[in-house]
């Protein structure tokens, strides 16, 4: 029969043994990690050039011809580009711009659009400016629960920090100074 000294040792030993397989494998997975690392920053700069491009267009498409809008076009792309005429749409879970004097609200995709039209209509229908995201819920016949609700609460929140719609009131949202609805621009 062995010793209680011989197996404490022989545990020791494969754990020693154990401890050293799993730096191995944790050393393997840093090197991956800083590989992924340097791959997701090269990718996520290269998103950030097209979203740049992709907001050069937009702007020029509106008529903005600042030197940001122009510089932010693709080098060579001197109007070789079919351009979207300045009422078309943005696509669907596009982003939302930054709202500026003369912006319509058609640069909005359809979802943002709908509450954009809503307050809009609240207003001039003189129903007050204020709304709450359970509100438009209930004005775009959409049932009533928390998941929809936070969803346009969300959308709601984004539209107050790109500057078309104002939150006077938590929970409450009104358009902001200066923006009228989607097909009336400001």
């Amino acid at each position: 029969m062995p010793s209680v000294v011989g197996l404490l040792e022989q545990h020791e030993l494969a754990a020693r043994r154990r401890v050293e397989t799993l730096r191995g494998e944790a050393d393997r997975i840093e090197a991956e990690l800083v590989v992924a690392e340097q791959e997701w920053q090269e990718l996520s700069a290269y998103k950030w050039t097209i979203a740049r491009q992709r907001v050069g267009v937009l702007l020029s498409a509106l008529g903005d011809g600042s030197a940001d809008a122009v510089a932010a076009r693709e080098p060579g792309d001197a109007g070789t580009r079919a351009e979207a005429p300045p009422t078309a749409a943005a696509k669907p879970k596009s982003q939302v711009p930054v709202w500026r004097q003369g912006l319509a609200g058609v640069a909005l995709s359809v979802d943002y659009q709908r509450i954009v039209q809503a307050l809009a209509d609240r207003v001039r229908l003189g129903q007050g400016p204020l709304m709450t995201c359970q509100e438009l819920a209930t004005t775009f016949g959409m049932e009533v629960v928390s998941a929809r609700v936070e969803a346009l609460r969300s959308k709601a929140k984004r539209l107050v920090a790109r500057g078309w719609l104002a939150e006077p009131a938590p929970g409450r949202f009104t358009l902001a100074a200066g923006v009228s609805g989607p097909g009336g621009g400001s």
